[in-house]
């Protein structure tokens, strides 16, 4: 009786620690299990990622067909997962603007897994920084710039900054058209400011420095590495073979006479050309970083001499014949003139719909490069997230005589091989156009040549040009700017991502 007791107690605790021990044995298995799913979530997404890469690899190696599944290897070399990889272009004129990328990542063991990330692939333009200049430049008190500032010379930044003012000098020989040298020599102040020292009879500055309380000292940089101002600037036969060519975007040949008048609206953009012109003279301009004023001892800066002395002189609109109104392609916003260039009137507006670039230069074989004039207002019809304007001068792009007396332009604007800015007009002989009340940029300017919009006597009077001056940088341009926008990397890079 007894062992049939033992026995009976024997069964009953062997079935429940068979019971206890599958159930532990089924839990330690879960367990298990759930690790190496955990494991494998977290694997999924770095072979997400790791898809993201490899586009970016084929991207900037120009791969083509990248949109694939993919199997992605450990370091011993056994496949462990794949990537699957979708994408949507942003295309102008046929080249690739940025690029929004979808990559799936999931592992061998656990393929119904799935990590899924997004990523806009993008290159930087040039609308980064308010202004890239090549040459030395004086930036006036009562000029307010929000965006970072750059030049490859020298700077004094009198005006107030709001971002970076970064110079790749150490130190420069401020002359007289910056307001320094020896004393009594020089405009403005005359003499060489503190921040400075004369060495051999010549103004030696920081690579940038300050004469007033406008500016943010902590922000001035330099030595900073240099601009490849080349590698920033456009090739103008390709935009010309692009429009001419491949007929894409709108084209426009030599004139025939002195060039094209237009004015953006909307989708449409009224092409002019000018028959007359008339001639203003007793000028002062800007070569490089040199002044050069009518009456001058003619030198290499003069674009012509007479009797020995410069002279200095613009054409201004006097007659001309409309050519019509014509529509601006959806697929390709570049508009090629080949010839100098008149935008917009005084009282009227140029709207910019969707992402437009202007490209003013001759190729046809002479040595002479084109201009172009801004003669009134810039503006989106919705937003610079959708609307976006570059303009992009031969030579110099310059803010005419007749322009808006409360002027705002917005875009990227790039003087080729020449200056952004505003001549020099005589109060005397152009009253009341010689001095404008407001100009106000909202987005980038690129200039070889030493920019201005503004001229003082040697008081520090104003004479001429625009008396209150604001430029505010525009992000939205940075990775989506219009067509052949300079940029200032050749590679994409990834500059957003988010988990689907």
């Amino acid at each position: 009786m007894k062992k049939g007791i033992i026995t009976t107690y024997v069964l009953i605790f062997g079935v429940i620690f068979l019971i206890m021990l599958a159930g532990l044995l089924g839990f330690i298995l879960t367990q298990l299990r759930i690790s190496k799913q955990k494991i494998a979530w977290h694997e999924a997404l770095n072979i997400a990622e790791a898809g993201l890469e490899y586009y970016k690899w084929c991207l900037n190696n120009n791969v083509q067909n990248c949109s694939t599944t993919k199997s992605y290897y450990d370091i011993s070399g056994k496949e462990i997962g794949k990537f699957e990889i979708q994408f949507e272009s942003n295309q102008s004129c046929g080249k690739l603007i940025s690029q929004k990328v979808v990559s799936v990542g999931y592992t061998s063991d656990f393929p119904n897994l799935k990590r899924k990330i997004s990523a806009f692939y993008a290159k930087e333009s040039v609308a980064k920084y308010s202004y890239i200049l090549n040459s030395n430049v004086w930036v006036g008190s009562d000029h307010v710039i929000k965006g970072p500032y750059h030049s490859n010379g020298g700077i004094r930044f009198d005006g107030t900054n709001y971002s970076t003012v970064s110079s790749a000098q150490s130190s420069w020989f401020c002359t007289a058209s910056f307001g320094c040298g020896p004393s009594g020599v020089g405009y403005g102040i005359g003499l060489c400011p503190p921040e400075c020292q004369i060495i051999n009879f010549q103004c030696v500055c920081p690579g940038v420095f300050s004469t007033t309380q406008n500016s943010n000292r902590d922000l001035f940089l330099y030595p900073v590495p240099q601009f490849d101002f080349s590698g920033i600037t456009v090739d103008l036969a390709q935009v010309k073979k692009t429009t001419k060519d491949n007929g894409m975007g709108l084209y426009f040949g030599p004139s025939g006479a002195f060039g094209y008048h237009v004015v953006v609206n909307g989708d449409y953009i009224n092409v002019k050309k000018v028959t007359q012109v008339r001639i203003i003279d007793e000028l002062c301009t800007v070569v490089n970083d040199k002044i050069i004023c009518q009456g001058d001892p003619c030198s290499s800066e003069c674009t012509s001499c007479q009797s020995g002395k410069c002279i200095v002189e613009e054409p201004v609109i006097k007659s001309e014949t409309d050519l019509g109104n014509f529509q601006i392609p959806s697929d390709c916003g570049a508009i090629f003139f080949e010839d100098n260039l008149w935008i917009g009137n005084e009282n009227q507006t140029s709207t910019i719909k969707g992402k437009i670039t202007i490209v003013s230069a001759n190729l046809t074989g002479t040595s002479q490069k084109t201009n172009v004039w801004l003669q009134g207002s810039i503006e989106y019809a919705s937003s610079s997230q959708v609307d976006g304007l570059t303009i992009i001068s031969q030579n110099n792009l310059l803010i005419g005589l007749y322009s808006s007396n409360i002027m705002s332009i917005k875009g990227i604007f790039v003087a080729q091989n020449g200056f952004f800015g505003r001549n020099y007009y005589p109060c005397s002989k152009y009253s009341p156009y010689c001095i404008r009340d407001q100009l106000t940029i909202t987005g980038s300017i690129v200039s070889s040549g030493r920019v201005g919009t503004q001229w003082t006597n040697q008081g520090g009077q104003i004479i001429s040009g625009y008396l209150n001056r604001e430029t505010y940088v525009d992000p939205n341009l940075l990775y989506n700017p219009p067509i052949f926008t300079p940029f200032l990397s050749s590679e994409f890079k990834i500059v957003g991502w988010e988990e689907l």
